[in-house]
């Protein structure tokens, strides 16, 4: 597994819950089955850009917010 996806994995986690979702509330508000969410938030997965911009407007963040991850 890829350090950089698990990162991005638990940020999308930490903002999900920030928003007081579930992976089911965000994978609905997004489009996303449940399964991928979960397989993004344990780094399983290289999610395509489409995808960042479907999670980033169901979290109802800017996309580059999902990116800040990786800042320093």
């Amino acid at each position: 597994m890829d350090d950089r996806l698990y990162q991005f994995g638990q940020h999308i986690r930490e903002l999900r819950k920030l928003k007081n979702m579930t992976q089911e509330d965000l994978s609905y508000a997004a489009g996303l089955d449940r399964t991928y969410i979960g397989s993004v938030e344990q780094g399983r997965r290289n999610v395509s850009l489409i995808n960042i911009l479907k999670i980033a407007e169901a979290l109802g963040v800017e996309p580059k917010l999902l990116m800040e991850v990786f800042d320093g």
